[in-house]
């Protein structure tokens, strides 16, 4: 897995899928490439000082690594934006939250894997 790390990646996936949950939001894009998984991090000012963003983040790293990889979706870009509840919120249960937003999200159709199985 690679991370990513220019905003016009972070952007892109923005207009992706997306699925909340009380701790994070798990956005999601499909690419047309043959690249590895990627995984983006962010986490906004609103959240709390710096050293509470670096806390939320570093517990979003943790929770992709325990990950196994079958559970994402290849040649996809991944993003999991933090929300203060992810300083309180037990690991354990949020491992459970990213791992049923990641199958809900793998469930959904994919416009742009729709769109280039279609025949011109």
């Amino acid at each position: 897995m690679d991370r990513l790390r220019q905003r016009a990646d972070f952007l892109a996936v923005a207009n992706g899928a997306r699925i909340s949950s009380a701790a994070f939001v798990v956005q999601s894009r499909y690419r047309n490439d043959d690249g590895p998984i990627r995984v983006g991090f962010t986490v906004t000012k609103k959240n709390g000082t710096a050293t509470e963003r670096n806390r939320i983040r570093r517990r979003l790293r943790e929770l992709v690594r325990r990950l196994d990889d079958i559970t994402m979706r290849p040649q996809s870009d991944y993003v999991l934006v933090g929300r203060r509840a992810a300083l309180n919120r037990d690991f354990a249960t949020m491992l459970d939250d990213l791992r049923s937003a990641l199958h809900r999200l793998n469930r959904q159709p994919s416009k742009e894997r729709d769109a280039s199985r279609k025949p011109n």
